[in-house]
């Protein structure tokens, strides 16, 4: 009998100790993410580099907020790179959209009154970004919000710059009529 009880013993400490080693696990992971929470939460930077995804995600962010909208949008393409999951792919192409719709908002807008080729582009981009944001979560009211005002934005209507016509001669055949 005295055999089995400490055999139980053993068994029961073992269990014990795999636990404690297990809680303390845990509680060092729980520390580690609160701590990036709130480096999150004050706007910083995320410095840890166990995570390199939210690292990169916060620098892009941060980028946008900076007005540096060519370099967020670069950041961001990266991290569509990485193989993220359809949902934070979504928010990618989201934030993506953001920085060339805004990107696009600064341009300035030709005498004539139409929009520059860059604003034009940026506005044709922000849309596929959207676009895309939509299909892989269909369900995000932002992007649809988003979408829509850039839609209003860019009027059916809005004309292209004049272009000249060339006058280039494409394997000796002339342009237009002799």
């Amino acid at each position: 009998m005295v055999k089995r009880i400490n055999k139980s013993n053993i068994i029961f400490g073992l269990l014990l100790l795999i636990g404690l080693i297990g809680t303390v696990y845990e509680a060092y992971q729980s520390h580690k993410i609160n701590k990036v929470n709130h480096a999150i939460l004050a706007g910083r930077l995320i410095e840890d580099d166990s995570y390199p995804y939210l690292q990169k995600f916060a620098a892009a962010y941060d980028q946008g907020n900076k007005k540096d909208y060519k370099h967020a949008i670069q950041t961001y393409g990266q991290l569509l790179d990485t193989g993220p999951s359809l949902s934070e792919q979504a928010r990618i192409q989201f934030n993506i959209g953001n920085n060339l719709f805004v990107s696009g908002l600064i341009r300035r807008i030709n005498d004539d009154g139409t929009l520059q080729d860059e604003a034009r582009y940026a506005y044709t981009q922000a849309k596929m970004a959207y676009e895309q944001s939509l299909r892989l979560v269909p369900s995000e009211r932002a992007a649809k919000f988003n979408l829509s005002l850039l839609l209003s934005v860019m009027h059916n209507n809005m004309k292209s710059a004049p272009k000249e016509q060339s006058t280039m001669e494409l394997s000796n055949l002339p342009i237009g009529l002799p």
